[in-house]
């Protein structure tokens, strides 16, 4: 089966448009019974998104994932990471993306994808809405180049991005949670403090700022000491 193509389009401003190369792809056809179980159940976190859920089989294969996860008494990482090319519909899209928030610990979410998703206009009613109707422990939500939020419970904090010229914006959300899910990993899980959480975003919002000022995404993921550096100095 054919890779899925990804073809981004950037902005003026480093935002950009995608359209995808995918009928199908070789990213979606993985099936349920070619799932590595003992190594779900031996990890410290499944991470899952929306793209893995667009179509079947690999739709199936995800939840089985997921519940292989639940079962182990794993963490769950979820990202939406809308790409409305690849649906077929939006309902369908909203359908799978409750799914995910169904059955997650953690929630990486960006500004547009939690306003389209939950019909507020405010991000903090929100992030309100998504704590009551799906009560997921710890929240991050993206705001690009204005910084990040973090909730964990009442706890609310925040940290702004940091300024630097950006190339473009592909991956920077993968990067931001990567270096999140690294924290966590490191940290514990538990509930986080305000002071805790400000450090986290500030580590990765300044992670992904450093991919920004890259053409790429993948290939150009900083290193711990980039990360240090541009902490250090605030730009």
């Amino acid at each position: 089966v054919h890779t899925t193509l990804a073809v981004v389009h950037t902005k003026p401003d480093g935002d950009r448009d995608f359209s995808f190369y995918r009928k199908p792809g070789a990213d979606v056809m993985l099936r349920s019974q070619e799932l590595d179980e003992p190594m779900i159940r031996s990890s410290k976190l499944l991470h899952f998104g929306s793209l893995s859920m667009t179509e079947e089989p690999c739709r199936s294969a995800t939840k089985r994932a997921i519940a292989i996860a639940e079962e182990a008494k794993i963490l769950r990482s979820f990202d939406p990471n809308l790409r409305e090319p690849l649906w077929d519909s939006l309902n369908v899209a909203r359908e799978q993306i409750v799914y995910g928030l169904s059955h997650c610990d953690i929630l990486k979410i960006s500004d547009n994808e939690i306003l389209w998703l939950s019909g507020k206009d405010d991000y903090d009613a929100a992030v309100a809405w998504i704590q009551e109707n799906y009560h997921i422990p710890l929240i991050f939500l993206t705001l690009g180049k204005d910084g990040s939020h973090a909730y964990c419970g009442d706890v609310r904090a925040q940290q702004p991005g940091f300024y630097v010229k950006t190339v473009e914006t592909t991956g920077a959300g993968d990067t931001f949670m990567g270096a999140m899910l690294h924290q966590i990993l490191e940290m514990g899980w538990k509930r986080y403090s305000q002071p805790e959480m400000e450090r986290m975003l500030r580590f990765a919002n300044a992670a992904a700022a450093i991919i920004t000022t890259r053409a790429g995404a993948l290939r150009v993921m900083p290193s711990a000491e980039e990360i240090q550096t541009i902490l250090s100095t605030g730009a």
